[in-house]
């Protein structure tokens, strides 16, 4: 039998227990991935503290993981035993030596990125991806400001927005962190702990604010973002560290500018394969032409997630 992180109830990491599961075979349109490196995200978190809802408990956390095919089902036509694959959305089961998910929701890996790297990219890849070039499609001589730079989206995504032309405004939390998110394409970097983020933003700005704010960090962060918009900017609120953003006045979007406001999620913009496919083929040309370095700063064995 295979082993699994489960959870069996929702709560602090303690929860999170290594245990055998079932072995699943896969049905008519699955496949059974032997997982070889296994993605580390916010997301996984907010399922395990009950913040989105997992389909049941007990659950097996993780979306985002990379391996080697070992069986296909029924009208599998698109992949072979021993195929080179990594995958980063819905179903959840990521935390396990094997999952099996729909064909469908597979990425063939190129030779050229291997499975830990792969595991690394692939959730918090297509995110920036999204972000970037479809909640808004950002382009040479555009101002945004991502908060949390230095997290495992901000990196990537910060570089991708200096490639893509773009001034990148980033905060994080410490010096050390600023530092790293200007090493990652950040053109200023703010200590939001020390500074105030709201009056940075425009004095960068000369008092004219941004055209996109990213905030994955929620109730602290989400009046502040709203500040730093131009007219007919855009809030992308993806995620909330800090807590969940409450109730507020729509009418503040008029007031501040006509302002917009999504909140999206990644399962949103990679819900058919062609899509998924077009998104990871943008995130695998970003970094393989170096533009977008990815970095892997723990590996830790499955039994040790906690």
């Amino acid at each position: 039998m295979p082993k699994a992180i489960v959870v069996h109830a929702i709560g602090g990491p303690q929860n999170l227990r290594y245990e055998k599961i079932p072995e699943a075979r896969p049905k008519t349109g699955e496949v059974c991935v032997r997982n070889l490196a296994i993605g580390l995200n916010y997301i996984d978190i907010y399922y395990r503290t009950g913040i989105y809802k997992a389909p049941s408990l007990p659950f097996v956390p993780g979306q985002e993981a990379s391996g080697i095919i070992e069986e296909i089902g029924d009208a599998v036509a698109d992949f072979k035993v021993g195929d080179r694959v990594a995958y980063a959305t819905q179903p959840l089961g990521a935390y396990a030596e094997t999952s099996v998910l729909p064909a469908d929701k597979l990425i063939r890996l190129p030779e050229a990125v291997d499975f830990p790297v792969a595991a690394a990219m692939m959730l918090k890849g297509m995110t920036a991806r999204y972000l970037l070039r479809q909640a808004i499609a950002i382009s040479l001589g555009d101002t945004i400001l991502f908060h949390a730079a230095a997290g495992g989206v901000g990196r990537i995504a910060c570089q991708w927005a200096h490639y893509l032309g773009a001034t990148v405004i980033g905060t994080a939390g410490s010096d050390e962190k600023t530092e790293i998110a200007r090493e990652n394409g950040c053109d200023y970097a703010i200590n939001y702990r020390r500074e105030d983020f709201v009056q940075k933003v425009r004095e960068i700005t000369a008092g004219k604010g941004v055209r996109a704010v990213y905030d994955s960090v929620g109730k602290d962060t989400f009046t502040g973002s709203l500040e730093c918009l131009q007219p007919r900017g855009l809030l992308v609120s993806f995620g909330q560290s800090s807590g969940v953003v409450p109730p507020f006045d729509i009418l503040q979007l008029s007031v501040k500018g006509s302002l917009f406001l999504t909140r999206p999620v990644l399962n949103a913009y990679v819900s058919t394969p062609e899509e998924l496919q077009e998104s990871a083929n943008d995130l695998f040309d970003v970094v393989l032409s170096g533009a977008v370095e990815i970095a892997i700063n723990q590996i830790y064995p499955l039994a040790e997630a906690s």
